[in-house]
């Protein structure tokens, strides 16, 4: 069964938060990928406190763009 967004988006959002950003934190060059990620983690939240499921798809599909 698949997830609905309201499920798949905070699940997203632990995975770049969780294992991606301490990776990218990690090494000097990372710095500007660090801060996109956060700005896009920043976005997500904004848009699940507002209910706002453009924006959640929006930045859902982002977010999984972010890869090791």
């Amino acid at each position: 069964m698949s997830q609905s967004l309201g499920e798949a988006l905070p699940k997203e959002m632990a995975r770049v938060r969780d294992d991606l950003l301490p990776l990218y934190d990690a090494i000097p060059t990372g710095i500007f990928a660090a801060t996109l990620m956060r700005r896009d983690l920043d976005r997500a939240a904004h848009a699940l406190a507002e209910g706002d499921v453009v924006e959640m798809m929006r930045v859902y599909e982002d977010l999984k763009g972010y890869k090791e």
